[in-house]
């Protein structure tokens, strides 16, 4: 059984393909929904000697289906959001220890010490419901942070405001992480001139705003708040880590996460770097549940391993992907 020092010690990418495909044994005999996957295209055990050999589970499947790879007690279910009536997908989590020590790593890689930041929460629609994976993310961090000025944020944009300032003035180290269309609302309210102060937006409009392109969006987020750039992260309830963009969309993952770009007509190859395609997922902190995930994400893939996300597949895209829907 893989530890979490095998995970989280990769260093390079062989390291990273050795594991991943170790990875990839252990899911295939003990994850029947992703044996049963591989069953259907033919891919054998055996067979498999490299990453892009390894066949990607469709997102769609954490809408119906349990994705466990063993029979322990579930300790968390993270669950998407949706509007009424829609199916959300549900990550069954056996370890929460593996999704704490991969926020927790990726973190300190990206931006160092937590206990350097004050971490201030816009997440409205996030918080306003059970089970959100990035919930239970940023709780954490606030509480790692030690500092007393830490916390979520609702509705009460007078106050937040007013901490921000305060707190960016005095010269302390700030990481504000939104949802982008409150982000948006805090800049129609006061325009800022921020020194020390991170500004990530974690995405989405929720139907609360009209969407819009990256290079807009960021545009009008750096002008309100004063910023040089706007940071990103990259998660979802399916995965377990998260990839972050320290500005211009650009993205890169920490040492056990690696993303492929697939081809949009055929989902079983790969498009060159610079290429548009669908984004599968390597995140081999999912060892409990499926580490190998299609998502219907659009994205260009770089020569240093970092990726630009570009939207997502419309309905009418996806076929590549519905094909291998059981």
């Amino acid at each position: 059984m893989l530890t979490h020092s095998d995970i989280f010690t990769i260093a390079n990418n062989k390291q990273f393909e050795k594991i991943a495909l170790k990875v990839f044994r252990f899911q295939y005999d003990n994850n029947k929904v992703y044996r049963e996957f591989c069953d259907f295209l033919k891919v054998e055990k055996t067979s498999v000697k490299s990453l892009t050999q390894i066949p990607f589970l469709p997102i769609q499947f954490f809408k119906s289906h349990d994705v466990v790879s063993n029979e322990n007690e579930i300790q968390e279910t993270f669950t998407s959001s949706g509007t009424t009536g829609m199916i959300t997908s549900r990550h069954l989590i056996t370890d929460v220890t593996f999704y704490e020590e991969s926020y927790r790593k990726a973190f300190a890689g990206f931006y160092g010490n937590i206990e350097d930041y004050a971490v201030l929460a816009l997440l409205p629609s996030y918080l306003e419901r059970e089970g959100s994976s990035l919930i239970y993310m940023v709780k954490d961090l606030i509480e790692l942070s030690n500092n007393p000025d830490s916390g979520f944020y609702l509705n009460n944009y007078d106050e937040l405001i007013e901490k921000l300032v305060k707190l960016d003035n005095s010269g302390q180290n700030v990481i504000l992480i939104g949802v982008t269309y409150a982000l948006l609302d805090l800049i129609e309210k006061r325009k800022f001139e921020l020194k020390n102060t991170i500004i990530m937006e974690t995405g989405g409009m929720k139907g609360k705003r009209r969407e819009m392109i990256r290079e807009e969006l960021h545009d009008l987020l750096c002008n309100g708040f004063g910023v040089q750039a706007i940071h990103s992260e990259y998660g979802m309830t399916e995965l377990l880590s998260q990839a972050y963009s320290l500005g211009n969309g650009i993205f890169e993952c920490p040492n056990w996460m690696q993303v492929f770009i697939r081809d949009t007509e055929d989902a079983l190859t790969y498009v060159e770097n610079g290429k548009t395609g669908g984004i599968n997922v390597i995140d081999l902190a999912n060892i409990n549940s499926c580490s190998f995930i299609a998502t219907q994400d659009l994205a260009k893939k770089y020569p240093n391993n970092s990726f630009e996300v570009l939207g997502r597949f419309d309905n009418s895209d996806i076929r590549g992907c519905n094909l291998m829907v059981l």
